[in-house]
């Protein structure tokens, strides 16, 4: 069993894309002169909940990725995997600061979930043989 290379790409990709929406939320906050809350500012309040869905969404997508890999998942099907996920967070960060509803926010939410649950049957499919 070799590197898990492919979860490795997506993972820091994924941690470069939260870091940047963090610093987003950073600079709304020296902006905004909020230090705590949202200080019943909407740009905060969007700019949070753009970071904090990425933080509750990815964490999981990418233990599933992980485990795929270690279990002999095909390296086509993990890139696959891994770039529609990060695709997927990237199109929902744009969308979340437009009116609701809109063609971004939607088709990252929608990737994001059937992405995660296709990850984890691809592990219970590929599981069977261990």
């Amino acid at each position: 069993m070799g590197i898990p290379v492919v979860t490795a790409l997506y993972g820091s990709l994924h941690a470069l894309l939260n870091i940047a929406l963090a610093s987003r939320v950073s600079a709304i906050r020296m902006r905004e002169r909020v230090a705590l809350g949202d200080g019943a500012s909407k740009v905060l309040t969007v700019a949070v909940r753009t970071h904090a869905n990425n933080a509750e969404s990815v964490p999981l997508a990418l233990v599933l990725l992980l485990l795929a890999e270690l279990c002999g998942g095909a390296s086509f099907w993990l890139h696959v995997a891994g770039g529609s996920l990060l695709v997927a967070r990237i199109m929902h960060a744009v969308g979340m600061p437009r009116p609701a509803p809109n063609v971004f926010r939607f088709v990252g939410t929608a990737v994001t979930w059937i992405g995660i649950a296709a990850i984890a049957c691809w592990v219970l499919w590929l599981r069977r043989g261990g």
